[in-house]
């Protein structure tokens, strides 16, 4: 199925360095807003107490924060959980409390002031396990990269690897910009997402790929801009008709799918719309950068060839 019923001829790549401009700009925005406001991370990675209790009626938060307070706990974050009779309370507790009798005292003070109240779970998790969970996190993260840009090598050559991971870095770096901006709670299952936009995007990226290394080989007296720009072009009704219809579905999660996965599927929202962008812009250009040329994906000339010796 085609998007278009002829191949286009944008000039991507003559918008090069105006994307290079805006994704640097993007790139630096993110380290001021991370230094600057940090992230928040979820309990998964912080350690503490979650419980999640519903209310007979839609309750006021300020009403919550006020039991809580009564109940001795001044230090909780308290959000709703879908409607707004559903509410999640975190608190991070000190070193030396036991996160039992910090779930139990929420309980209590949520009961007392409202004996109604349902508690539906009560989840506790040490700090010495988040903080296992948020290195383990970040090293399944970088492994992650590191196969990647060994796998495209051998697939096609050390420039367009590069390219590659320079496209998945941008993407991921981005998102978590975007996470400490809106200061969205970052826990395990966002980084399941990032996870999952990095395989997106990767996958998008080798699609125009391939297509550059095709052109490249018969197309040898055109400039690698001509040839990158006529792949891109080329694939292009592809990656959005791609992008479209996965950005359908995470849409449908974000706005159906409840308040369980609600920062789970905007990451993914986050990340398609970011992945789409780099696979035109970003891996092209940084390969271009490197200075790739039909050269570099010519397999080795063998002069008794006749039908390679016929390739313009």
């Amino acid at each position: 199925m085609e998007m278009f019923k002829k191949t286009t001829t944008i000039d991507f790549l003559g918008a090069r360095h105006i994307a290079v401009g805006v994704s640097a700009l993007l790139i630096v925005t993110t380290i001021v807003l991370v230094v600057m406001r940090g992230i928040n991370f979820g309990i998964d990675f912080t350690g503490g107490v979650l419980v999640e209790a519903k209310y007979p009626e839609p309750i006021e938060l300020s009403t919550v924060r006020d039991a809580l307070a009564n109940g001795g706990i001044d230090d909780s974050v308290v959000q709703y959980f879908g409607e707004q009779s559903d509410v999640l309370v975190r608190v991070q507790p000190d070193p030396d409390q036991d996160g039992a009798s910090v779930g139990e005292a929420v309980r209590e003070a949520l009961r007392s002031a409202d004996p109604g109240v349902q508690i539906q779970r009560t989840e506790f998790i040490g700090p010495r396990v988040g903080e296992e969970l948020r290195e383990d996190g970040g090293l399944a993260m970088l492994f992650a990269l590191l196969l990647i840009l060994a796998y495209v090598t051998l697939r096609f050559q050390w420039k367009f690897a590069l390219g590659a991971v320079v496209a998945l870095v941008h993407d991921v770096v981005i998102t978590v910009g975007f996470f400490a901006a809106f200061q969205v709670p970052f826990d395990l299952p966002v980084l399941a997402a990032l996870l999952a936009v990095i395989g997106y995007s990767l996958n998008d990226t080798i699609v125009v790929f391939d297509r550059i290394r095709e052109n490249f080989r018969a197309l040898r007296k055109r400039t690698s801009v001509d040839v990158m720009n006529l792949s891109l072009n080329q694939t292009l009704s592809r990656t959005l008709m791609t992008s479209g219809t996965t950005l359908l579905v995470v849409l449908a999660l974000y706005f159906l799918g409840g308040s369980a996965i609600d920062e789970f599927a905007l990451a993914l929202i986050v990340g398609v719309v970011l992945g789409t962008y780099s696979s035109i812009y970003v891996a092209s250009s940084a390969a271009l950068a490197l200075n790739v040329t039909a050269v570099d994906l010519l397999p080795p000339k063998d002069e008794t060839d006749p039908e390679l010796e016929a390739i313009p």
